[in-house]
């Protein structure tokens, strides 16, 4: 029977023991495997005197502590008796016509708790808890839920069937509670944690950009402004300016949606985000050299421009002329990018990588932009190109590029002459 653990070899059951330990303390929020000198260390200074000492558990302060050498029985021990449950309550859910046994499901979901704590992507695990807490539809069962799957991304923090399984409960809750919006700013919080401690963690950063769909356009502009400090300090980190991305992507949705494409392009607040976007991404594109993540990122922010920015490129009913200039103006919004590339294409010690690098992202960068301009700005893309010299310099980073091909005096002319005809 799944309440009958196994007798290991030593006469005791490691199972039982770690389950008493959780079932004693359920606000545990923290996980770790230790060595068994450091396990014994660790209990030898919370007991008085030479008594028995536990070589298997550490739990304090809502700390817990598992010793690597008791992984391996455990596991066996926890998944016999997980299986065996998942046994029982199918059978018995097969029988009664009336509903499921509640201590049975409860043995699935004791069992299977301990069996995540030592296999984080247990598959099977993850979808028994779903199926059960299907069942009994309780927000204390969900929030349950959620407590052992941040448990678990204490020590797995990559692990893709946590992640997924907290989505799973945020979207059965999201019609159930009036404090969604405050669990989703909590989900927020807790992925910067996280991404504190494991760094490149994508599993994390994608489980954030999926919370965006769950927020306000007030939490989405406040997350825009509370997640800037760390995505400066964490340059290169790319999934941090995806996060960026699908923020102001969300705002966009949002105007579009609400307000008509027709109020878009007069919006002073999206035209003031893209500005200080834009300004900060310049900033941190010359403090941190040779940084791809803000040269794409860049890229993002123009071509948003391009496409919103720019379809009412003389509207004056904006709140700010001069934000309408620096947003709508083609020729400012060439010059300020051509400026930045020229700044950057200055290479200013060949000792260096990053230079070479940020040579090489800039004459990159500016030659992708010129794809993306209608036919008009691009032949004055060309000029202005020509009109600072810069074709040679973007030869030498970029020599195969089909947009520097016929860049002479001949070409000058010929879009000059193109120009005219305009």
């Amino acid at each position: 029977m799944a309440d009958q653990p196994r007798i290991d070899e030593a006469g005791e059951n490691p199972l039982a023991e770690l389950e008493l330990i959780l079932e004693s303390d359920p606000l545990i929020d923290e996980v770790g495997f230790i060595h068994p000198t450091q396990l014994a260390s660790l209990n030898e200074e919370g007991t008085d005197g030479p008594g028995p000492k536990n070589l298997r558990f550490w739990s304090r302060d809502r700390k817990l502590g598992i010793s690597t050498e008791v992984i391996l029985p455990l596991y066996r021990e926890a998944k016999r008796a997980f299986f065996d449950a998942v046994r029982d309550y199918k059978m018995r859910c097969s029988s009664c016509s009336g509903g499921e046994d509640e201590g049975t499901g409860s043995d699935v979901m004791k069992h299977g708790k301990a069996l995540l704590l030592v296999s984080s992507d247990f598959g099977t695990a993850w979808n028994s808890r779903k199926l059960v807490a299907s069942k009994e539809e309780s927000f204390s069962t969900y929030m349950d839920e959620l407590r052992l799957s941040e448990l678990i991304l204490s020590y797995s923090p990559k692990s893709d069937q946590a992640w997924s399984h907290r989505r799973w409960v945020i979207k059965r809750i999201a019609g159930q509670t009036s404090s969604l919006l405050e669990i989703v700013m909590k989900e927020s919080e807790l992925v910067e944690k996280i991404a504190e401690r494991s760094k490149m963690n994508y599993r994390a950063w994608n489980h954030r950009c999926w919370l965006v769909s769950y927020m306000t356009r007030e939490q989405v502009l406040d997350e825009l402004k509370k997640s800037k400090t760390w995505t400066g300090l964490h340059v290169a980190d790319s999934s941090s300016f995806n996060y960026r991305r699908r923020l102001l992507t969300g705002i966009l949705e949002d105007l579009c949606c609400k307000e008509g494409v027709a109020s878009l392009d007069c919006s002073f607040e999206v035209r003031h985000c893209w500005k200080d976007e834009l300004d900060w991404d310049e900033i941190l594109i010359k403090r941190y050299v040779g940084r791809e993540a803000l040269w794409l990122y860049r890229r993002f922010l123009s071509l948003c421009w391009i496409r919103h920015f720019t379809t009412h490129a003389h509207s004056t009913s904006c709140n700010s002329n001069y934000i309408a200039e620096q947003t709508t103006d083609p020729s400012f919004f060439l010059d300020k990018e051509l400026d930045l590339v020229s700044s950057c294409l200055a290479v200013q010690d060949d000792h260096f990588d990053d230079f070479q690098a940020q040579a090489l992202y800039s004459s990159s960068y500016i030659l992708w932009l010129a794809k993306q301009m209608p036919s008009p700005l691009e032949i004055e893309l060309r000029q202005k190109l020509t009109a600072r010299n810069m074709n040679d310099l973007l030869s030498e980073f970029c020599p195969n590029s089909s947009f520097l091909c016929g860049s002479s005096a001949e070409d000058a002319e010929g879009t000059q002459a193109a120009q005219g005809q305009l």
